[in-house]
């Protein structure tokens, strides 16, 4: 019976994954390479058991990407795209678990699919999506052994969690809410199987490579994390994160709350409680930590799942079920241009310039980092100008002569603008990029030795710093596209640098930056 019952509602899942991927598809081939996606892109280049801000999965994503699809946007994202709707399949098999039907499978995905959270994070090329997916498959793992006792599923969670930690590291923060909440609650007899300890030993092998690749380079993951909380987690405040919480989903935040009070509350869900106190668990302590909004995402399918079982109990009128359907999706829908790229560029700037005038209240949407309100979002600035960058570094490069190419370096002052040259570097034909911030540190040669640098500068470190080290420097342009993120990033062009003094500075900073 349990068998069938999980069988029979496979192919209506199927419906709802079939929407998220066809969504993410209009999405895919819009507007340009986010910067972290090119940084990523850069890691699979550069394939290593783990990299200063992240472990090597994404890399290996990356790799696979361009091996089996090519270098476009489109074949970037593919694999998100994929992972996208596997989140949506596992959403729905979880809600099945917790004994759904077709309503309570309908209102959890739907809500999933266009909830404002997972319409922003699950396209790009980011750790955060496959983060989303190993953490609901864990919890998909733990409710199917209990629901069939098969002791298959605790190593399936073993290898889980392993190559979730190999991803990022909440995983590990994640683990430790769900062992939490089994303790908490009398599912706690999950612990003492034996097999448990089996499932434990096979996450901490796959993790092993990456545990020692930090020791070897100085646990870089503890200065990033340090760099993380000065720079931007203790600007987050404990409010901040919990007004977020209730306000990224848009109206689905009800079924995700009733999914959460279900869990505790509710007699027919008393074998899953402990999902509900995981979830306290791993809220408290990123809100303690000053976690940003999107690390905890991916705790929240179990809670749609709940949600969509909870509104199944309460209502059996089918004309009130579509009601409710499309209470917590339609809304959502406003969303779905300012987060998403479905339109082409033209109509979406006319979207957000009709929802400025218009619907006031969206405007946090275009509120960034720098608390200031601009002509988009941050994420769609962090797709424009890379290939104008790069076109007029090439365009400076072929200006020199064969022989100056020879002697010539391009540097870069940040991993979106080192990510860009790496990238569309190779169409040009172009040496690749020097950079000492982020990964791109590990891969720059001990020394410099160069007669022209191609310095692409964010921060006036030409005039500030290195003019008086180089015989002459020429401004050559910038990044003049006005939607981008990087709009006056400045392209120069020294001449006879005083390689000693150069090469002292240089040395100093790599090894310092080495040691981070």
């Amino acid at each position: 019976m349990y068998q069938n019952r999980r069988s029979t509602y496979a192919g209506f899942i199927l419906i709802f994954v079939a929407i998220k991927v066809v969504l993410n598809l209009l999405a895919m081939p819009h507007f340009g390479f986010h910067r972290d996606e090119l940084l990523y892109l850069a890691l699979g280049d550069h394939l290593a058991w783990g990299y200063k801000e992240v472990p090597p999965f994404v890399a290996v994503i990356a790799r696979l990407s361009t091996i089996l699809f090519g270098s476009s946007i489109f074949a970037a994202r593919v694999f998100c795209t994929i992972f996208a709707g596997l989140i949506i399949w596992f959403t729905g098999l979880i809600t099945v678990e917790l004994g759904g039907k077709k309503f309570a499978i309908a209102l959890a995905c739907l809500a999933m699919i266009f909830s404002p959270a997972f319409v922003a994070s699950d396209y790009l090329l980011q750790p955060v999506i496959f983060d989303q997916f190993w953490w609901v498959l864990a919890v998909y793992l733990v409710v199917k052994y209990i629901n069939s006792s098969s002791v298959k599923y605790l190593y399936f969670l073993g290898i889980a969690i392993g190559v979730g930690l190999l991803n990022k590291y909440t995983m590990g923060f994640f683990t430790i809410a769900l062992i939490i909440g089994l303790l908490i609650t009398k599912q706690r007899r999950i612990l003492f199987n034996k097999h448990i300890l089996g499932a434990a030993a096979v996450a901490l092998l796959l993790f092993l490579p990456n545990a020692i690749w930090q020791f070897q380079h100085h646990l870089p993951v503890v200065h990033h994390m340090a760099t993380l909380r000065a720079t931007q987690l203790d600007n987050i405040k404990p409010a901040d994160f919990i007004s977020q919480q209730l306000l990224v989903h848009g109206i689905a935040v009800f079924l995700w709350l009733t999914g959460f009070f279900f869990l505790i509350f509710s007699f027919k869900l008393r074998k899953y409680q402990f999902l509900a106190f995981a979830y306290l668990a791993i809220f408290i302590f990123l809100l303690e930590m000053s976690g940003k909004v999107y690390y905890i995402f991916g705790a929240y399918p179990m809670l749609f799942a709940a949600g969509g079982f909870g509104f199944e109990r309460w209502i059996k009128n089918y004309a009130l079920r579509t009601l409710i359907i499309c209470l917590f999706t339609l809304p959502n829908l406003i969303f779905l241009p300012m987060l998403l790229p479905v339109l082409p560029l033209n109509q979406t700037m006319a979207f957000f310039r009709f929802t400025d005038k218009n619907i006031p209240i969206l405007q946090f949407t275009v509120i960034w980092e720098d608390q200031k309100k601009h002509a988009t979002t941050q994420d769609y600035a962090d797709m424009f100008g890379w290939d104008e960058l790069a076109k007029k570094v090439a365009d400076t490069y072929n200006s020199l002569t064969p022989d100056q190419q020879k002697h010539t370096i391009i540097w870069a002052d940040n991993y979106g603008e080192a990510g860009a040259m790496h990238h569309y570097g190779k169409q040009y034909n172009l040496p690749d990029v020097y950079s000492l911030d982020s990964s791109f540190t590990l891969w720059t040669p001990p020394s410099l030795d160069a007669d022209y640098i191609i310095y692409i500068d964010d921060d006036n470190n030409v005039t500030r710093r290195l003019a008086p080290l180089v015989q002459s420097y020429k401004k050559i342009g910038e990044i003049d596209y006005p939607l981008a993120r990087e709009k006056g990033t400045e392209i120069y062009l020294l001449t006879k640098p005083n390689k000693a003094q150069l090469q002292q500075i240089y040395q100093s900073e790599r090894a310092k930056k080495l040691l981070e």
